[in-house]
């Protein structure tokens, strides 16, 4: 009998669940594969190693973000508030492994880890390019270096307190995200 082919969003599923119970740095590869009833092999078609399942993680809520940033209430709105409803959006998707999310965090901050630490920094990279993509901001030049150095201070700000205050009440974090999102520069350059 043919084992039944499993997806990389199943294995990912998986290997969310899984770590909600026992923590991502217990997790392993071969207890997604027994969990799928499947072999190591299935699981490699899609991750080669541990770490691509949390960049499938990220990916996921990458494209959970653009596809907001395709709503036609976001259009009309001003640059900051389509940047907070993209962020909300962005962090929504992730609120159903809220602590899985941050173990894999401390995962990649591990002294041991450099690899995936320059990896973490090209994924804050990236979801940040996103980010003003899905906002449409058309800054260019000096302006979007610094457009961009602003909005990675207040991604990576409003992550951590997102990660470290589960219990927020999801308008107080509404109003942090805004007050973040109106400090001096950035402020100058949305109203761009």
């Amino acid at each position: 009998m043919k084992p039944t082919p499993v997806c990389a969003a199943q294995i990912l599923d998986s290997a969310l669940k899984l770590a909600d119970v026992c923590g991502w740095e217990r997790l392993h590869l071969f207890d997604v594969a027994a969990d799928l009833g499947v072999g190591l092999d299935a699981i490699a078609q899609h991750y080669r190693e541990k770490d691509q399942l949390v960049e499938a993680w990220f990916d996921r809520a990458d494209l959970a973000m653009l596809s907001r940033g395709q709503a036609p209430d976001l259009l009309p709105l001003e640059a900051g508030q389509r940047l907070e409803e993209l962020l909300l959006a962005w962090l929504d998707s992730l609120a159903t492994h809220r602590s899985v999310t941050g173990q894999m965090l401390l995962y990649k901050l591990e002294p041991g880890h450099i690899h995936l630490q320059i990896g973490g920094i090209l994924r804050i990279s990236r979801t940040v390019q996103w980010w003003r993509e899905a906002a449409r901001r058309e800054t260019l030049h000096l302006s979007r270096i610094v457009e961009e150095s602003l909005l990675t201070g207040v991604y990576l700000r409003c992550f951590v307190h997102w990660l470290r205050h589960p219990e927020q009440d999801p308008a107080e974090f509404r109003a942090l995200l805004r007050s973040q999102l109106r400090c001096g520069p950035l402020l100058y350059l949305l109203k761009q």
